[in-house]
């Protein structure tokens, strides 16, 4: 199991394109691969400009599937220019529910 944390610095000007490029990539995610198990997209209470993603997959292989599939390399195409600094990636263990409780 992969879990994977990104935080997202958005420019002001440019979240409603942005949100509509990362729902496309978080839906896609979930329906096309089945390596992906979940993909959330959280907006910081604060800071309408930063999202969170919380993405699971099964393995490494299906982390580099998702990284490799037409929707993440379109998110990426469009939302790089609106971005207000780099993504920052952090990766986690799962540990509750277990890896055998997911779908």
């Amino acid at each position: 199991m992969v879990i994977l944390h990104v935080t997202v610095q958005v420019k002001p000007e440019h979240v409603p394109e942005y949100l509509e490029a990362v729902r496309h990539d978080a839906e896609h995610s979930e329906q096309d691969e089945p390596g992906c198990l979940r993909f959330d997209v959280i907006q910081d209470r604060d800071d309408a400009n930063r999202f969170y993603y919380y993405e699971v997959y099964k393995d490494e292989a299906a982390l580099e599937a998702h990284r490799q599939s037409p929707h993440f390399k379109l998110y990426v195409e469009k939302t790089s220019r609106w971005l207000a600094a780099p993504p920052e990636r952090r990766f986690g263990k799962n540990l509750i529910p277990a890896d055998s409780e997911w779908r």
